[in-house]
């Protein structure tokens, strides 16, 4: 009777509630990551387009399903340096196909500084939960720093954008499956 309970002892103790995976962990972040960039293409739409402080509610569709919006406001006025504050609201978002993002109330907030504007430097952060279905469930929540170069556009050089290969994408991306460390550049 006693090698039953000693066998019972071991497989309890091998069972654990951590569901940390380096693996996943990684996942859950990167399978969001393209709607980064989109949410700051859309931003840079928003802030194109504005005529007044508010920025219009942008909208993109995920690769798979799903939209992320983007809303907002930008400071106005002559100045070449811009304060860009924008929420996203992702829903039932899916690049992949395999993992699907839901935000709630006035979900994560991008917040963009613009200097030198037309073809100055963006800095800002990303902070706010995403909720997973699908491959992986549970919360993902970013906190990510951003750097990098603006241009004016080729087809309105009164309009700008992000200059490809020059953004900076650094920080956590905390869930369930662990802590991932994000560090790129597009």
């Amino acid at each position: 009777m006693f090698f039953p309970l000693f066998a019972l002892a071991l497989g309890l103790a091998g069972c654990s509630d951590d569901v940390a995976s380096e693996e996943d962990a990684r996942r859950a972040y990167e399978s969001l990551d393209k709607s980064i960039d989109k949410a700051m293409q859309l931003g840079f739409q928003g802030f194109n387009a504005a005529s007044s402080a508010n920025i219009d509610p942008q909208t993109a569709n995920g690769d798979r399903t799903g939209t992320l919006t983007i809303s907002g406001k930008v400071d106005q006025g002559s100045s070449t340096n811009k304060t860009m504050t924008l929420n996203e609201a992702l829903k039932e978002y899916s690049d992949d196909g395999e993992v699907t993002y839901n935000t709630s109330g006035t979900g994560p907030v991008l917040d963009l500084k613009l200097n030198g504007i037309p073809d100055g430097t963006i800095t800002g952060t990303l902070v706010g939960a995403f909720t997973m279905s699908g491959a992986l469930e549970g919360n993902v929540t970013l906190d990510l720093t951003i750097s990098g170069e603006l241009q004016p556009t080729m087809a309105d050089p009164m309009k700008i954008e992000r200059k490809p290969g020059t953004t900076k994408i650094s920080g956590k991306a905390t869930s369930d499956y662990g802590v991932y460390d994000v560090n790129l550049t597009r």
